[in-house]
């Protein structure tokens, strides 16, 4: 192991994450006389093995350790509505259901949700006080699908909304950038700042993958906030050439002219090559690569403060690897643990930029005005 540097990084997780009940389901259609029963795509497995990745290394003694609370109504209702917290409270005391479209909740979820929601808020003191330089969350249920009223795409509370909100309220931070690298398209944020100038969204995913009919490259944003919403529909079999050529071109030239006071990052792994619910073709290095490049940004502009909330990936056996990468990226710590899976993922064919793909690239950077 090799200490590059004394980056503080906080590390955001309470077991009660994995607690929360997805039921059945097979992948995410819920068992029937058709449909046997199986494994929801979000289950605690691969978070629980992005953990013990983490402590096997000996990554997780090196980092600042930070027990998340609940999310309490008042700060909750920063953005979502009385109507949807009363939907979900009253659902799982009855004993779960279907909260929203392929969104499972149990028992315990909503109050796992509000831990979850917390975890974010916690992460965001830490930073902006000062206590850490930047922080992971790998908490569960995700939340980049959640919207002011409704529950979605597995997403109960909208986390890293939540996280904005409180960055804003408790600490007066107000220039904000999100980046969504999560193989479908952050609807939530969106919807949420699409027509606020002070925030800067920016989704990367798989184009047309879900929310379908949503994030196109046309929709930039309303009023004042033209402009301040980017995405990059990348079409399926993409790879580390068009994701890096996405983030050089258009990612952190945007993200350089907006000077944000502090990211977000929705860091879903769903777009790694081994996904069952994406068809991209990126490996951990990637994501390490997305990290440093998020960091320079970080360091430029917002003093390094930059917090990574955890949404999608559902390959149990390649999330730690990613999750590992981008760790010891914001950690500046090598732990010189072997992604046995790498060399497999670069031999690829048409990991290189590829045409049609480039020609989507430049057509963003063009709507957008990069």
């Amino acid at each position: 192991m090799a200490e590059r540097s004394s980056i503080r990084t906080g590390w955001i997780f309470s077991e009660l994450y994995l607690w929360h009940d997805t039921g059945r389901h097979n992948l995410f259609h819920p068992p029937g006389l058709t449909t046997q029963p199986g494994v929801h795509a979000e289950n605690e497995e691969t978070k629980r093995r992005f953990v013990n990745l983490m402590e096997v290394s000996s990554l997780a003694d090196r980092l600042v350790r930070i027990k998340p609370r609940a999310a309490v109504d008042e700060e909750l209702l920063r953005f979502h509505t009385p109507e949807h917290l009363e939907f979900l409270g009253n659902l799982c005391a009855a004993g779960g259901g279907m909260a929203g479209d392929t969104t499972p909740a149990g028992p315990a979820s909503y109050e796992i949700a509000k831990l979850s929601a917390g975890g974010v808020l916690e992460a965001v003191d830490a930073v902006v006080t000062g206590r850490v330089d930047n922080a992971y969350v790998l908490s569960r249920p995700p939340g980049h699908h959640a919207e002011r009223n409704r529950a979605m795409g597995f997403c109960l509370l909208a986390n890293g909304i939540l996280g904005v909100e409180h960055a804003r309220a408790a600490h007066n931070i107000n220039r904000i950038a999100i980046v969504d690298w999560d193989v479908h398209h952050g609807n939530g944020p969106e919807t949420a700042y699409y027509s606020d100038p002070d925030v800067l969204t920016i989704s990367l995913h798989q184009d047309n993958l879900f929310p379908t009919d949503r994030g196109a490259a046309c929709e930039t944003g309303a009023g004042d906030a033209v402009g301040a919403n980017i995405n990059i529909p990348l079409p399926a079999g993409s790879g580390s050439g068009a994701y890096h050529a996405a983030f050089e071109r258009v990612v952190i030239p945007a993200l350089e002219e907006f000077r944000p006071e502090l990211i977000f990052v929705s860091s879903g792994f769903d777009a790694s090559a081994y996904d069952p619910l994406g068809r991209m073709m990126l490996s951990s290095e990637d994501y390490r690569y997305f990290t440093h490049q998020l960091n320079a940004v970080a360091n430029s502009h917002a003093n390094g403060r930059m917090i990574l909330h955890h949404e999608g990936g559902y390959s149990a056996a390649y999330v730690p690897y990613c999750g590992l990468a981008v760790l010891e990226e914001l950690s500046s710590h090598t732990t010189g643990i072997k992604d046995e899976f790498l060399e497999s993922i670069n031999g690829y064919g048409a990991q290189s930029l590829q045409p049609h793909q480039e020609a989507i690239i430049n057509n963003v950077a063009a709507v957008v005005g990069i």
